[in-house]
């Protein structure tokens, strides 16, 4: 199976969610492809004081994509067929509506439309709350389009005993929906 993934980060607050899937692919040897919005840069320095400088210095093999570059290989259904997924994490809202309707302002929105055409994982990493009705009507289209729509929720069963850990919780469902082994979380009477 590929070890290539692009993971996606939005303008939705929950920063740190896009931030820990970056340190666990990277500490799995991923090759990874990021893009990252410009409201998602805000969202980066605002909960995690991250600039693009220090992001590029701690994940040095990364691959980061401007999310106006359309043109690139990845927005293609003939490379990105290679891909094990693409992860949005955070997914904003404004995002998710693109994905629904089909619209594309920007590389993300263009890389998760192909995913959808070519059957690569899509999992959006829904970051809002509470939900409108066009929230939810906006996530049974791409749930019914083949994404999978995930809530940054994280379970408890597991006791979590810090931020840390809750923030794995949820990471680790999301590579769970990628079939990704993983130990961030402990499982159900595990």
């Amino acid at each position: 199976m590929s070890n290539k993934i692009v993971v996606c980060i939005t303008g939705a607050s929950g920063a740190i969610y896009g931030y820990r899937l970056l340190q666990v692919l990277s500490s799995m040897d991923f090759e990874i492809d990021l893009i990252v919005s410009s409201s998602g840069w805000v969202v980066l320095k605002q909960e995690l004081d991250l600039t693009k400088a220090e992001i590029l210095r701690e994940f040095p093999k990364v691959r980061l994509i401007p999310e106006k570059d359309i043109a690139n290989p990845v927005a293609s259904g003939s490379r990105l067929i290679f891909y094990r997924g693409v992860v949005v994490a955070p997914c904003s809202m404004s995002t998710l509506s693109h994905v629904a309707c089909g619209t594309n302002q920007n590389l993300i929105h263009r890389v998760c439309e192909v995913a959808l055409k070519e059957r690569v994982p899509l999992v959006l990493l829904v970051r809002e709350a509470p939900y409108s009705l066009i929230h939810l009507k906006n996530m049974l289209e791409v749930s019914q389009a083949g994404a999978i729509v995930m809530p940054a929720s994280p379970g408890f069963y597991h006791r979590p005993k810090s931020l840390q850990e809750l923030v794995d919780f949820v990471v680790g469902k999301v590579l769970d929906s990628l079939r990704i082994e993983h130990n961030l979380y402990r499982r159900w009477r595990e």
